[in-house]
C-alpha cells in the first residue's frame, strides 16, 4: 500500500508548504493556502500506453539535427493557423483560455469537425449527446472525429492507445483527474499531475494537444502559474458577449511570433473567420458625423483600420468624466492634457467619452494622432472628412512621433478607398508613385490647422 501524504498548496500561485501558514510567502495572498492529499504510487503501478515505445535520448550536435521533415498540422483554420505561427506543431501542447460561453469549445469543436486528421475530442463538462447537437449546428457530417466523454487520465489514455488519433482535444483540464493523487479534479496537485502526463504523452508520440483551460474572475487561467510555464503554446480567446466579434491572441508560444491576432464573428452556425477585419471594424454611415475618426494600427503582421469615436460635451455636474472603451484611459487623459497645454484646447470643464467600434481593445501608440482628431472634431462639432486616416503617436511636447511599418498602414489605407493619411513627417517612407495622399505633420498644431 503506498503511503499517504499530506501537504499544502497556494490555491492563487501553486507554492508548496509543509505546514499551513496564513500568507503565501511568494504571492503575499492571504488564506489561500489549503491541505491536499497527496498518494504517490509504486513504481510497479506507473504504466502508460506509451511506455513500451520510450526511446532512450542520446546528445545530438544541434547542427546535426534534421527539422525539414517537422511539417506543421493545417487545423483548415487560416486565424488559428497564423495565430500559431502557421499551424500545430507534432508533439505540442496549447492551452487555450478564456471567458465563459465565449466559445473555447465551439472553436475546437468547429477545427475538429473540420480536420481530415482522426481526431479525439474528450468532454469532461457535456455529455456525448449534447456535443452532437452542437456539432449538428456547426457542420452536420465528419467522418474523422471521435467523442469521448471522461475524466480519469488512465482511462482516456486506454481509449487513445486503441485509437491512436492523430490530434487529441481536452475539454477542459480542470475537469480531469488521475488516480495516482487523491485531491479533488481542479485542485493544484491535480491539475499539475494530469498536464505532466498529457505532455509526456505528446512529446513520446508526437501527437499534438489542445487544453481548453477555466480563467479566475481576475482573467487569469485558473490552477497554478506553472501550468502555463509547462505547455508549448497559451491562448488568450476574448471578447464581449455582446458583440459579435472574438480575438484570438497568444500570450505565450515556442513556435512563432506572440505579435499575431485572428478575429472571428460569431454566427448561429459556429464562428465564421473575418479575413479582412478592416471592413467590418468600420461601420458604414449615411452622412459625415463629427467625432469619428480612422487610425492604421497593426496586429501582428496584420494592418487593420478601426474607428475612434469621441463625445465632448459640457460637464453637467462639477467633476467632468473621462471614460475610453477599448483604449487606456490614463493615455487619454494624458492626450487630453497635451490639448489643453500644445494646442490652446480647453477641455478641463467638459467630459470626454472615447470609444474603439467592434469591441475590440488596441493598445498600439499609433493611435494616437487619430484619438486627437476624433476629440476635436468633437470638441468643434466639425465633421472629418470621411477619407482621411490617421497613423502617428502623440508625444507630451506635442509633437507627432513616427510608428513602426508606416508603409503597411499606408497600402493597407490605400487599398480600403482613404484618399489622404496623416503620419509623422519624421517616419522615413519609401513608397511612391501612390494612389493615396501622405500628409506629413511634425506638430499637433499642424494637425489642428488642417481639421478646425
Amino acid at each position: 500500500m503506498a503511503k499517504v501524504k499530506t501537504t499544502f498548496f497556494c490555491q492563487n500561485c501553486g507554492s508548496q508548504y509543509a505546514k499551513w501558514q496564513g500568507q503565501c510567502t511568494s504571492c503575499k495572498a492571504w488564506n489561500t493556502i489549503a491541505e491536499e492529499v497527496i498518494q504517490k504510487p509504486e513504481k510497479s503501478d506507473w504504466k502508460t500506453p506509451t511506455s513500451t515505445t520510450k526511446r532512450t535520448s542520446k546528445p545530438l550536435l544541434i547542427n546535426d539535427i534534421d527539422t525539414s521533415q517537422e511539417a506543421r498540422l493545417n487545423l483548415q483554420d487560416s486565424e488559428f493557423n497564423r495565430v500559431l505561427g502557421g499551424g500545430m506543431v507534432h508533439g505540442s501542447l496549447t492551452l487555450l483560455g478564456g471567458e465563459p460561453g465565449i466559445g473555447k469549445s465551439t472553436l475546437l469543436l468547429q477545427i475538429a469537425l473540420k480536420l481530415q486528421y482522426k481526431t479525439l475530442y474528450v468532454s469532461g463538462e457535456e455529455s456525448q449527446k449534447q456535443i452532437k447537437m452542437r456539432a449538428e449546428r456547426i457542420n452536420p457530417s465528419s467522418n474523422n472525429c471521435y467523442i469521448l466523454t471522461e475524466t480519469k487520465t488512465q482511462n482516456i489514455f486506454k481509449q487513445i492507445e486503441a485509437l491512436e488519433p492523430d490530434i487529441v482535444i481536452i475539454d477542459s483540464i480542470q475537469t480531469l483527474h488521475s488516480d495516482f493523487i487523491e485531491s479533488s479534479a481542479g485542485s493544484i496537485s491535480q491539475i499539475k499531475e494530469c498536464t505532466t502526463e498529457l505532455i509526456k504523452f505528446a512529446k513520446e508520440t508526437a501527437t499534438p494537444v489542445l487544453l481548453i483551460g477555466h480563467i479566475t474572475k481576475d482573467g487569469h487561467i485558473a490552477g497554478p502559474k506553472i501550468l502555463e510555464h509547462m505547455v508549448d503554446t497559451v491562448l488568450q480567446f476574448e471578447g464581449d458577449r455582446n458583440h459579435v466579434f472574438r480575438i484570438l491572441r497568444a500570450n505565450k508560444n515556442r513556435f512563432g511570433s506572440t505579435n499575431e491576432l485572428g478575429i472571428y464573428e460569431m454566427q448561429g452556425s459556429g464562428l465564421r473567420e473575418v479575413s479582412n477585419p478592416s471592413e467590418i471594424l468600420i461601420s458604414e454611415k449615411d452622412g459625415e458625423l463629427s467625432g469619428n475618426a480612422v487610425a492604421a494600427t497593426l496586429e501582428g503582421l496584420r494592418p487593420l483600420m478601426i474607428e475612434v469615436q469621441a463625445l465632448v460635451s459640457t460637464a453637467v455636474y462639477g467633476t467632468p468624466q473621462r471614460s475610453a472603451t477599448g483604449f487606456n484611459a490614463k493615455r487619454l487623459n494624458m492626450l487630453l492634457a497635451v490639448l489643453e497645454k500644445r494646442a490652446g484646447f480647453r477641455l478641463g470643464a467638459k467630459d470626454v467619452f472615447l470609444n474603439i467600434t467592434g469591441g475590440i481593445t488596441v493598445d498600439d501608440p499609433a493611435i494616437d494622432l487619430a484619438v486627437v482628431a476624433a476629440i476635436l472634431s468633437s470638441n468643434e462639432d466639425v465633421a472629418l472628412e470621411s477619407n482621411y486616416c490617421f497613423a502617428a503617436e502623440v508625444g507630451l511636447s506635442g509633437e507627432i512621433r513616427p510608428v513602426q511599418r508606416v508603409e503597411q498602414r499606408i497600402l493597407e489605407a490605400e487599398k480600403l478607398g482613404f484618399s489622404t493619411i496623416f503620419v509623422s513627417k519624421y517616419n522615413k517612407i519609401g513608397l511612391k508613385n501612390t494612389g493615396i495622399k501622405i500628409q506629413l505633420i511634425s506638430k499637433i498644431e499642424d494637425l489642428v490647422g488642417f481639421l478646425v
